[in-house]
């Protein structure tokens, strides 16, 4: 089942969302900022968008900021929902 990260009111009321979708443990840890028809994924593990396309500098400033501050959660979320592809475990073989 999909995880469904609560944005603030500014940002839900104007359409915008923020999932980690089910059915992706083979891809790289990811969160998708969706809005209307378009979708972005930003790398839970390395930081960043993964994509060129659409163009990353459509999604506000301030919601890529809010995602980043809420990285933890968002990691923590990944790795119950694909323990077989954890984000802790790659970090801590990256020492």
């Amino acid at each position: 089942m999909a995880y469904s990260f609560p944005l603030p009111v500014p940002w839900a009321a104007r359409g915008w969302k923020a999932k980690i979708r089910d059915r992706e443990r083979l891809e790289p840890p990811h969160v998708t900022i969706l809005f209307r028809t378009k979708s972005w994924r930003w790398n839970l593990r390395e930081g960043g968008f993964m994509d060129g396309s659409p163009d990353p500098k459509e999604v506000p400033p301030e919601l890529v900021a809010l995602i980043v501050a809420n990285l933890a959660v968002l990691r923590a979320q990944w790795d119950v929902m694909y323990p077989e592809n954890p984000i802790s475990l790659r970090e801590a073989g990256d020492d």
